[in-house]
């Protein structure tokens, strides 16, 4: 999809009342929704998300709040280095804040209790500051990636247990 279709889009995200607007065209889509208030974030208000027909339809991201992914996604692969607990991967490519602001503390530190929706960190891609939320509640036994940092898509982020 053409990046200047996106900028029209979110254009109109922006004009309208509407929450979240979703397109496909073929086998490619975009979702554009905005970011609920009170997350704390210096960005405009919207989140973009683009499947590319290159990915597996199993690698294609899944909703944060799912329980599917949090039985199936939570829990480190054998072999792996994580520590034990419920594993937040990264739904985009981008880069990784944890904090809102270079002057701000961070969202989670480790030892920190949270709960499922509440915000650990930011990607920004193409611009865009899109929250990471918790999954599920419990306690950051792990934070895998430092502020600035590029990062991948599906990469561990949180061990949260």
């Amino acid at each position: 999809m053409d990046l200047r279709k996106i900028k029209k889009l979110i254009d109109l995200l922006e004009e309208s009342n509407l929450a979240e607007i979703e397109i496909k065209e073929g086998e490619e889509s975009v979702r554009l929704s905005r970011i609920p208030q009170g997350v704390a974030v210096a960005a405009p208000a919207a989140a973009l998300e683009v499947r590319s027909p290159a990915a597996a339809p199993a690698a294609a991201p899944m909703p944060m709040s799912s329980p599917v992914e949090a039985a199936t996604g939570g829990t480190p692969k054998p072999g792996s280095d994580l520590p034990p607990g419920h594993v937040v991967r990264a739904p985009m490519v981008g880069t990784f804040y944890a904090a809102p602001a270079p002057d701000k503390p961070a969202f989670v530190t480790v030892g920190q209790q949270v709960k499922a929706g509440e915000t650990l960190g930011i990607i920004e891609a193409m611009k865009m500051f899109n929250p990471i939320e918790a999954d599920v509640s419990g306690t950051v036994v792990a934070i895998l990636c430092e502020s600035g940092q590029p990062i991948e898509f599906d990469q561990p982020l949180f061990v949260i247990g």
